[in-house]
């Protein structure tokens, strides 16, 4: 190697140490300073692994001193090189720097200085980048981004629902689904989607305070969406940490009864800048003209702050238009300000649905109702669509009802469905056993009852539903009171006569299922796992898997009331209340645990109960009074809430049976005339435009088709490898991930220390709490081509083409660039142009043989070359790759503006259209609010004048040269 002292060199092996400079030099060895770090190396003058540092023309450099020089000519003279060109700061020309000047902490960024600087990447590198830009636009470019990833089956109304909201502006609706249809993986997938378009970055969700840790627990385990929980406790700490506490995190979750409680903290809360609100249980916001509760005036300052509002309620508005209004008013206030007004605009709704329900059975139209559907579309062009319709044409039906979704009252804030709309759910089976009352417990409750005499009627009722509990407090806690109870006796025998059955026993108590645990064990050695509100989130975790598991799994999965919420186990069809809860809410949500949407078979829900208990006044209320074992009870809590004291007494003392019948009879008849009045009140329209029909289940079966793709599967596998994750393969198509010690990046975002399993299969994470589905929108993946991406790996390579047909020595430049657009993230500039990659295959005439050279065929055939011989290969052909450059810089201009114009036209196209359609529906419903046409119209002025200044840069370069060895 030619040498001189003041050449500037870098390391190959060492690129950390910056640029080096010639200090000392005899017959066989050269020595370097490296300033920035103050240590010298001593390298053999031949076949060191060090590259002479060169740049060209149209190069930025930087000066030791501070300043930047733009290149415009290079002259050597006696083998050290002087840079001249425009100083940038003063923008004086002619400017000479003399290479030993180099700022010495220099960092080669771009894909060419990389490549002429000797920081050679690996080929598998530049390959893993290529593809990760390829797929990384792809995914971009699918409609459904966001609603791909979440840990939960594809059930077409939830999907539809989750689309239609999740696409818009600062999103303002009331999600009224049934029980058991989903509304917290609604939210949840729409918070996803507003998340990762960048339309919201800060979500705080206010639910009550027994389901803080389900919405905390459906969060994490579904979206991969780490949220924090803010009680008092979280509160007094953060209090250190920032004036206003709540702005230490972007994901909150908080009880009603938190925000409530503290006026300051309210105020806090509402200068806290949020982009989303989400408020479950809505329906518990009691709402007058005269009185509005605290709790609706709570959230009444919130939603007014807060751009976008969700509400989640399963109380249909047939059961209260008070109060159904109320919730709409918190949603839009100036549409819905006048609560009289509201319920002559339903009046005048009702009818169009009713025409629409005819007009879908195939009944023919009175000329009345096709006027009216004609005069709601507010179209001059449908008379032909009418009569059509009229005389049975499927497609125009569907057309027009699809108009007057659109159009049609509500139904742009409000989404409704319901288990009659919705088909797929099991049918539940009640099985109750009734078995005799111990005279141990008769005992404990005669002597209890004579000590609580004081107790109130509330509280004596609450001890008459558990009497093993009675009996340890008269008999200390030692007491073993599951060697005489019946109940005990009934599960060990209906568990060991059915071995193969997966079982979900619910206790209201903790201390109750544990040791229920032990006597399962020790007596019949059944396998069970024990799952309470008592063990860490990880520890349910494995609780979970354990029962999740068909091979060494447990027959049994034991469940505290509270342990259980939150989690789905629809693997299981048989569930076991070894006793019961207090209130019809909590009966069916013990029973959610198991009927969900997507459950393969039918229920048996087993209930042995003692006589002489307050269990037996309860399962002849739940199921005679409410019918609310075998099917969903939407009039429970109001029937619970009016017969509460009625209730309570009965409750309080069970050998007491007088008037029963006739409270249980007065219950059932009040559900059945609540029920029917559901019945008869449903908005067939409504429920059509929150179900989706037939684009629903086409939106199921686009996504489906994404899962377990090979291209994902691959390329992941690949990053893992390439990132330095360790991988080690298990059954059941599962794959547990765990750091290793030598990774690009010390802590990987989204690996937890201990590691984590994986699975690309959605129904095996689904059958596994302790699994994460891995898809495209996965953070790991995510952040793997973050990492990948937005650093310099895979950046510049040299391979080795072994092809006899070519002649030795010929030289390709592999080429990618990147076309572009750097704008806010909330202009979602990605949808028309996400970054595109453009790979070129020059040739040394300037020929691009991209388009007959498909990328992984060919880079099947390069082999791989040491970092040394690639070094002194570049520097041999540097001359000649400067000039490939340049050739491909025209073409490269030319493809690029051609992508930019077409995002524009797409753009343009696709914003103004959205435009229009809401321009003519805010004439017939004015639920399209004014912001809502404002923010489409400035973000289409936004994307286009961003559009213009998209760019397009290299970001990758593979040199290839044909050998014969």
């Amino acid at each position: 190697m030619p040498f001189t002292l003041g050449q500037r060199w870098i390391s190959d092996t060492e690129s950390e140490l910056g640029l080096g400079t010639v200090v000392a030099l005899d017959v066989r060895m050269v020595t370097l300073l490296f300033p920035a770090t103050g240590e010298n190396r001593l390298y053999a003058r031949n076949d060191s692994p060090i590259t002479r540092v060169m740049f060209n023309p149209g190069d930025t450099i930087s000066c030791h001193e501070g300043w930047q020089l733009q290149v415009e000519e290079v002259v050597e003279d006696k083998g050290l090189l002087t840079y001249i060109g425009i100083r940038l700061d003063t923008e004086e020309t002619g400017v000479a720097m003399r290479e030993v000047l180099l700022d010495s902490k220099l960092t080669f960024s771009k894909p060419q200085d990389r490549l002429f600087a000797g920081q050679i990447d690996r080929m598998d590198r530049f390959a893993l980048r290529f593809r990760a830009r390829k797929y990384q636009r792809e995914q971009f470019r699918l409609e459904f981004g966001g609603l791909r990833g979440m840990r939960a089956s594809l059930i077409p109304h939830q999907l539809h629902i989750a689309y239609e909201v999740g696409q818009r502006h600062a999103p303002r609706v009331l999600l009224a689904d049934e029980v058991g249809l989903g509304k917290t993986i609604e939210a949840g997938m729409i918070i996803h989607q507003q998340l990762l378009s960048g339309r919201a970055e800060r979500v705080l969700i206010v639910v009550p305070e027994t389901l803080q840790h389900q919405w905390l627990v459906e969060m994490l385990r579904r979206f991969n969406l780490r949220f924090s929980l803010f009680d008092d406790d979280r509160y007094a700490e953060s209090v250190h940490e920032a004036t206003n506490p709540f702005e230490t995190e972007q994901l909150v979750i908080c009880s009603l009864d938190f925000v409530r409680r503290n006026k300051s903290r309210l105020e806090q809360l509402s200068d806290a800048a949020w982009d989303m609100l989400v408020v479950d249980e809505a329906h518990h916001l009691v709402w007058s003209e005269d009185a509005p509760s605290r709790e609706y005036q709570v959230i009444e300052q919130l939603s007014q702050q807060i751009p976008s509002v969700l509400l989640l309620t399963a109380t249909p508005e047939q059961l209260g238009q008070e109060s159904h209004f109320a919730r709409l008013r918190l949603l839009d206030p100036d549409r819905f300000h006048d609560y009289e007004e509201f319920i002559q605009e339903q009046q005048q709704y009702q009818p169009v649905a009713d025409a629409v329900t005819l007009l879908l059975n195939k009944e023919p139209l009175t000329p009345e109702a096709l006027a009216l559907l004609g005069e709601s579309v507010g179209n001059a062009d449908t008379d032909a669509l009418l009569t059509a319709a009229n005389n049975g044409d499927e497609a125009a039906a569907k057309q027009l009802v699809s108009m007057l979704m659109d159009r049609h009252g509500t139904s742009r804030v409000l989404f409704r469905n319901t288990r009659n709309g919705v088909k797929g759910f099991p049918e539940r089976h009640l099985h109750a056993m009734k078995l005799p009352l111990p005279t141990q417990y008769q005992t404990a409750i005669k002597v209890s009852g004579i000590m609580g005499a004081k107790k109130t009627a509330e509280a004596r009722a609450h001890d008459m539903l558990y009497p093993e509990q009675i009996y340890q407090e008269f008999e200390g806690e030692n007491a073993t009171w599951w060697n005489f109870d019946p109940r005990v006796e009934w599960l060990l025998g209906y568990l060991t006569a059915n071995r193969d059955e997966k079982v979900l026993v619910i206790c209201a108590k903790a201390a109750t299922a544990l040791q229920l645990e032990q006597v399962l064990r020790e007596r019949e050695a059944i396998r069970a796992a024990v799952f309470h509100e008592g063990l860490s989130i990880i520890e349910r975790d494995r609780a979970a898997a354990y029962f999740a598991s068909q091979e060494e799994g447990a027959q049994v999965l034991l469940c505290s009331e509270i342990g259980s919420e939150g989690r789905n186990f629809q693997f299981a069809s048989k569930m076991v209340m070894f006793d019961l809860p207090f209130n019809p809410d909590l009966l069916e949500q013990r029973i959610g645990r198991l009927d969900r949407i997507g459950q393969q078979n039918n229920i048996d829900i087993m209930v042995p109960y003692l006589e002489q208990t307050a269990q037996s006044v309860l399962v002849r209320w739940f199921h005679e009074g409410l019918d609310a074992f075998e099917h969903t009870c939407p009039t429970g809590r109001t029937i619970y809430d009016s017969a509460y004291e009625q209730l309570i007494a009965f409750l309080a003392t069970p050998a007491e049976q007088t008037g029963l019948d006739e409270f249980i009879l007065e219950c059932r008849t009040e559900h059945d005339a609540l029920k029917e009045k559901l019945e008869n009140g449903r908005d067939r329209l409504l429920e059509m435009h929150s179900n989706g029909g037939e684009r629903a289940q086409q939106l199921a079966k686009e996504i489906g088709e994404q899962d377990n793709d090979v291209n994902l599967v691959n390329f992941a596998l690949n990053l893992f490898d390439i990132v330095g994750i360790n991988q080690d393969d298990r059954s059941d198509n599962l794959i547990v991930l765990t750091p290793s010690d030598h990774m690009l990046v010390p802590d990987f975002p989204g690996l937890p220390e201990d590691g984590c399993t994986v699975t690309f299969d959605r129904e095996q994470a689904l059958s596994r709490e302790d699994t994460q589905f891995i898809s495209w929108e996965h953070p790991i993946v995510r952040n793997g081509l973050d990492l990948i991406l937005s650093g310099d790996t895979g950046s510049c390579a040299v391979s080795i083409l072994k092809n006899k047909a070519l002649p030795v020595g010929t030289l390709l430049a592999e080429l990618v660039y990147v076309v572009e657009c750097q704008a806010p993230k909330h202009l979602q500039l990605t949808r028309f142009l996400p970054p595109t990659p453009v790979r070129m295959l020059m040739d040394r005439k300037g020929t691009n043989l991209a388009a007959q050279v498909e990328f992984e065929s060919f880079n099947r055939q390069l082999n791989a070359i040491n970092r040394h011989n690639s070094s002194k290969l570049v520097n041999a052909v540097q001359q000649d790759v400067h000039a490939m450059l340049q050739q491909a810089e025209a073409e490269i201009a030319e493809q690029a503006r051609a992508l930019i114009e077409a995002a524009k036209v797409e753009a343009d196209e696709q914003l103004t259209q959205e435009l229009d359609r809401l321009k003519a529906l805010k004439e017939v419903n004015p639920n399209i609010r004014d912001d809502e046409l404002e923010s489409v119209d400035s973000n289409r002025k936004q994307v286009l004048a961003n559009l213009n200044d998209a760019s397009w840069r290299l970001d990758a370069i593979r040199l290839v040269v044909v050998s014969h060895q």
